[in-house]
Protein backbone atom coordinates (compact mmCIF):
# COMPACT_ATOMS: atom_id res chain seq x y z
CA UNK A 1 0.00 0.00 0.00
CA UNK A 2 1.53 3.43 -0.88
CA UNK A 3 0.79 5.05 2.65
CA UNK A 4 1.00 8.52 1.08
CA UNK A 5 -2.24 8.08 -1.09
CA UNK A 6 -4.42 6.80 1.59
CA UNK A 7 -6.44 7.49 4.80
CA UNK A 8 -7.06 5.08 7.81
CA UNK A 9 -9.12 5.26 10.85
CA UNK A 10 -7.94 2.83 13.39
CA UNK A 11 -10.99 1.84 15.53
CA UNK A 12 -9.96 0.88 18.43
CA UNK A 13 -7.02 1.27 20.23
CA UNK A 14 -5.81 1.76 23.83
CA UNK A 15 -3.36 5.37 23.99
CA UNK A 16 -4.16 5.43 27.80
CA UNK A 17 -2.05 2.15 28.22
CA UNK A 18 1.20 2.13 30.38
CA UNK A 19 3.61 1.43 27.48
CA UNK A 20 2.60 4.38 25.83
CA UNK A 21 3.66 6.25 28.68
CA UNK A 22 5.58 9.95 27.94
CA UNK A 23 5.17 8.95 24.29
CA UNK A 24 1.63 9.61 23.02
CA UNK A 25 2.62 12.81 21.29
CA UNK A 26 5.46 10.90 19.15
CA UNK A 27 2.52 8.02 18.96
CA UNK A 28 -0.18 10.06 17.21
CA UNK A 29 2.83 12.26 15.35
CA UNK A 30 3.64 8.82 13.82
CA UNK A 31 0.21 7.61 12.97
CA UNK A 32 -0.60 10.70 10.98
CA UNK A 33 2.63 10.60 9.06
CA UNK A 34 1.43 6.82 8.27
CA UNK A 35 -2.21 7.92 6.64
CA UNK A 36 -3.66 7.24 10.27
CA UNK A 37 -5.88 10.55 10.23
CA UNK A 38 -8.41 9.51 13.02
CA UNK A 39 -8.80 7.00 15.65
CA UNK A 40 -10.50 5.68 18.66
CA UNK A 41 -8.82 5.12 22.26
CA UNK A 42 -11.07 2.65 24.29
CA UNK A 43 -11.58 2.96 28.05
CA UNK A 44 -10.72 -0.08 30.30
CA UNK A 45 -13.07 1.14 33.48
CA UNK A 46 -14.09 4.54 34.27
CA UNK A 47 -10.55 6.46 35.39
CA UNK A 48 -9.50 4.66 32.20
CA UNK A 49 -12.20 6.95 30.51
CA UNK A 50 -11.42 9.75 31.78
CA UNK A 51 -7.86 9.90 30.98
CA UNK A 52 -9.28 8.59 27.15
CA UNK A 53 -11.12 11.75 27.26
CA UNK A 54 -8.33 13.96 28.36
CA UNK A 55 -6.54 12.50 25.15
CA UNK A 56 -9.47 13.30 22.79
CA UNK A 57 -9.75 16.93 23.65
CA UNK A 58 -6.04 17.01 23.37
CA UNK A 59 -5.75 15.77 19.78
CA UNK A 60 -7.24 16.41 16.72
CA UNK A 61 -8.86 13.47 14.92
CA UNK A 62 -9.07 11.44 18.60
CA UNK A 63 -12.13 10.51 20.37
CA UNK A 64 -12.62 7.80 23.52
CA UNK A 65 -15.13 5.75 24.77
CA UNK A 66 -16.64 5.41 28.23
CA UNK A 67 -16.48 1.50 30.05
CA UNK A 68 -15.91 -1.33 32.09
CA UNK A 69 -14.01 -4.42 31.15
CA UNK A 70 -14.75 -7.74 31.85
CA UNK A 71 -11.53 -8.06 33.40
CA UNK A 72 -12.77 -5.74 36.24
CA UNK A 73 -16.18 -5.87 35.97
CA UNK A 74 -15.85 -7.39 39.58
CA UNK A 75 -15.76 -4.12 40.54
CA UNK A 76 -18.26 -2.47 38.63
CA UNK A 77 -20.00 -0.93 40.86
CA UNK A 78 -23.14 1.31 40.97
CA UNK A 79 -20.85 4.47 41.24
CA UNK A 80 -18.25 3.64 38.64
CA UNK A 81 -21.32 2.72 36.21
CA UNK A 82 -22.58 6.14 37.02
CA UNK A 83 -19.22 7.78 35.72
CA UNK A 84 -19.45 6.02 32.64
CA UNK A 85 -23.14 7.57 32.21
CA UNK A 86 -21.43 11.31 32.95
CA UNK A 87 -18.66 10.41 30.72
CA UNK A 88 -21.09 9.47 28.12
CA UNK A 89 -23.09 12.52 27.48
CA UNK A 90 -19.42 14.32 26.41
CA UNK A 91 -19.61 14.85 22.89
CA UNK A 92 -15.71 13.38 22.30
CA UNK A 93 -17.43 10.32 23.97
CA UNK A 94 -18.25 7.71 20.94
CA UNK A 95 -19.12 4.38 22.10
CA UNK A 96 -19.62 2.47 25.08
CA UNK A 97 -17.02 0.10 26.65
CA UNK A 98 -15.20 -1.91 26.06
CA UNK A 99 -17.06 -4.06 27.51
CA UNK A 100 -18.43 -7.65 27.51
CA UNK A 101 -17.77 -11.58 28.44
CA UNK A 102 -14.34 -12.78 29.02
CA UNK A 103 -14.11 -16.56 30.06
CA UNK A 104 -10.76 -17.10 29.31
CA UNK A 105 -9.21 -15.34 31.91
CA UNK A 106 -12.26 -15.28 34.06
CA UNK A 107 -10.71 -12.23 35.62
CA UNK A 108 -14.09 -11.66 36.94
CA UNK A 109 -16.72 -13.87 38.26
CA UNK A 110 -18.94 -14.41 34.84
CA UNK A 111 -22.27 -13.43 36.35
CA UNK A 112 -20.70 -9.69 37.17
CA UNK A 113 -19.40 -9.61 33.64
CA UNK A 114 -22.74 -10.28 32.18
CA UNK A 115 -24.32 -8.01 34.83
CA UNK A 116 -21.96 -5.53 33.87
CA UNK A 117 -22.66 -5.85 29.87
CA UNK A 118 -26.21 -5.90 30.53
CA UNK A 119 -25.92 -2.65 32.01
CA UNK A 120 -23.57 -1.11 29.33
CA UNK A 121 -26.36 -2.14 26.19
CA UNK A 122 -29.08 -0.46 28.37
CA UNK A 123 -27.28 2.50 28.50
CA UNK A 124 -26.56 2.26 24.80
CA UNK A 125 -30.41 2.02 24.22
CA UNK A 126 -30.99 4.91 26.36
CA UNK A 127 -27.84 7.14 24.04
CA UNK A 128 -27.63 5.98 20.82
CA UNK A 129 -24.15 5.49 21.68
CA UNK A 130 -22.64 2.16 20.03
CA UNK A 131 -20.93 -0.73 22.28
CA UNK A 132 -17.61 -1.93 21.93
CA UNK A 133 -17.77 -5.54 22.14
CA UNK A 134 -14.97 -8.04 23.62
CA UNK A 135 -15.72 -11.62 23.72
CA UNK A 136 -13.37 -14.22 24.56
CA UNK A 137 -14.06 -18.08 24.99
CA UNK A 138 -17.88 -16.77 25.36
CA UNK A 139 -19.66 -16.55 22.12
CA UNK A 140 -22.93 -18.21 23.11
CA UNK A 141 -23.78 -16.47 25.99
CA UNK A 142 -22.48 -13.35 24.23
CA UNK A 143 -24.23 -14.35 21.13
CA UNK A 144 -27.47 -14.83 23.00
CA UNK A 145 -27.06 -10.98 24.64
CA UNK A 146 -26.37 -9.75 21.51
CA UNK A 147 -29.60 -10.97 20.57
CA UNK A 148 -31.69 -10.52 23.46
CA UNK A 149 -30.52 -6.34 23.34
CA UNK A 150 -32.17 -6.46 19.65
CA UNK A 151 -32.15 -3.18 17.23
CA UNK A 152 -32.39 -1.26 19.83
CA UNK A 153 -28.63 -1.23 19.91
CA UNK A 154 -25.44 -0.90 17.67
CA UNK A 155 -22.62 -2.48 18.24
CA UNK A 156 -19.16 -3.42 16.93
CA UNK A 157 -17.62 -7.48 17.09
CA UNK A 158 -14.13 -5.68 18.63
CA UNK A 159 -10.89 -7.91 17.42
CA UNK A 160 -12.98 -10.64 16.02
CA UNK A 161 -11.66 -13.90 16.87
CA UNK A 162 -14.57 -16.12 17.19
CA UNK A 163 -17.17 -18.33 15.75
CA UNK A 164 -19.63 -18.32 12.79
CA UNK A 165 -22.44 -18.49 15.76
CA UNK A 166 -21.40 -15.30 17.34
CA UNK A 167 -20.78 -13.77 13.73
CA UNK A 168 -23.61 -14.24 12.34
CA UNK A 169 -25.55 -12.90 16.06
CA UNK A 170 -23.82 -9.86 15.55
CA UNK A 171 -24.46 -9.35 11.80
CA UNK A 172 -28.00 -10.09 12.07
CA UNK A 173 -28.02 -7.38 14.50
CA UNK A 174 -26.58 -4.75 12.29
CA UNK A 175 -23.71 -4.71 14.50
CA UNK A 176 -20.19 -3.72 12.71
CA UNK A 177 -17.00 -6.59 12.80
CA UNK A 178 -13.85 -5.14 13.49
CA UNK A 179 -10.60 -6.87 12.86
CA UNK A 180 -7.10 -6.75 14.26
CA UNK A 181 -3.35 -7.72 13.59
CA UNK A 182 -4.80 -11.75 13.71
CA UNK A 183 -5.55 -11.99 10.66
CA UNK A 184 -2.61 -11.13 9.40
CA UNK A 185 -0.56 -13.99 11.50
CA UNK A 186 0.41 -17.42 9.68
CA UNK A 187 -1.62 -19.49 11.88
CA UNK A 188 -4.64 -17.30 11.26
CA UNK A 189 -7.43 -20.10 9.37
CA UNK A 190 -11.26 -17.72 9.42
CA UNK A 191 -9.81 -16.12 6.55
CA UNK A 192 -13.78 -17.23 5.29
CA UNK A 193 -15.16 -15.03 8.18
CA UNK A 194 -13.38 -11.93 7.45
CA UNK A 195 -14.52 -12.46 3.59
CA UNK A 196 -18.57 -13.36 5.22
CA UNK A 197 -18.64 -9.46 6.46
CA UNK A 198 -20.67 -7.74 4.46
CA UNK A 199 -18.63 -4.03 3.17
CA UNK A 200 -20.82 -1.78 4.92
CA UNK A 201 -20.17 -3.26 8.36
CA UNK A 202 -16.44 -4.00 7.86
CA UNK A 203 -13.77 -2.40 10.24
CA UNK A 204 -10.14 -2.49 11.19
CA UNK A 205 -7.91 -1.34 14.43
CA UNK A 206 -4.70 -1.79 15.74
CA UNK A 207 -6.06 -3.55 19.59
CA UNK A 208 -2.38 -1.88 20.36
CA UNK A 209 0.00 -1.91 22.04
CA UNK A 210 -1.37 -5.87 21.58
CA UNK A 211 -1.56 -7.89 18.86
CA UNK A 212 1.30 -6.08 16.54
CA UNK A 213 0.60 -7.24 12.92
CA UNK A 214 3.12 -8.99 10.79
CA UNK A 215 5.92 -7.67 9.70
CA UNK A 216 5.84 -5.56 13.21
CA UNK A 217 4.89 -8.72 15.37
CA UNK A 218 6.82 -9.03 18.53
CA UNK A 219 6.78 -5.54 18.55
CA UNK A 220 5.04 -2.82 20.91
CA UNK A 221 1.74 -2.30 18.74
CA UNK A 222 0.55 0.94 17.92
CA UNK A 223 -1.66 3.06 15.38
CA UNK A 224 0.22 3.20 12.72
CA UNK A 225 0.29 -0.10 12.24
CA UNK A 226 -3.48 -0.27 11.20
CA UNK A 227 -2.10 -0.11 7.30
CA UNK A 228 -0.74 -3.90 7.62
CA UNK A 229 -4.12 -4.86 8.99
CA UNK A 230 -6.23 -3.23 6.18
CA UNK A 231 -2.93 -4.90 4.08
CA UNK A 232 -3.91 -8.76 5.51
CA UNK A 233 -7.64 -8.31 5.27
CA UNK A 234 -7.14 -7.19 2.10
CA UNK A 235 -5.59 -10.50 1.27
CA UNK A 236 -8.01 -12.85 2.66
CA UNK A 237 -11.01 -10.69 0.87
CA UNK A 238 -9.36 -10.28 -2.14
CA UNK A 239 -9.19 -6.60 -3.18
CA UNK A 240 -6.50 -3.91 -2.93
CA UNK A 241 -5.79 -2.39 0.34
CA UNK A 242 -6.16 1.02 -0.57
CA UNK A 243 -9.99 0.11 -0.98
CA UNK A 244 -10.27 -1.66 2.77
CA UNK A 245 -8.71 1.61 3.95
CA UNK A 246 -11.34 3.47 2.11
CA UNK A 247 -14.26 1.69 2.99
CA UNK A 248 -12.96 1.07 6.77
CA UNK A 249 -12.66 4.23 6.90
CA UNK A 250 -16.15 5.19 5.76
CA UNK A 251 -17.85 2.97 7.80
CA UNK A 252 -15.60 3.74 11.33
CA UNK A 253 -16.72 7.42 10.12
CA UNK A 254 -20.66 6.55 10.02
CA UNK A 255 -20.34 3.79 13.27
CA UNK A 256 -19.07 6.25 15.38
CA UNK A 257 -21.38 9.30 13.79
CA UNK A 258 -18.63 11.50 13.13
CA UNK A 259 -19.28 12.19 9.52
CA UNK A 260 -20.05 15.48 8.23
Amino acid sequence: MHRGAVTLFDSHCHLTDERFAGEVDAVVARAREAGVTRLVTVASDAEDAEQALGLARRYEGVWATAGIHPHVAGGADEAALARVRELAKEAQVVALGETGLDFYYDNAPREAQRRAFRRHLELAAETGLPVVLHAREADDDAAAMVREAGDSVRGVLHCFAGGRGLLEAGLEAGWHVSFSGLVSFASYEDGELVRSVPEDRLLIETDSPYLAPVPRRGRRNEPAFVAHVAEAVAVHRGVAPEYIAEITTRNALRFYRLEG
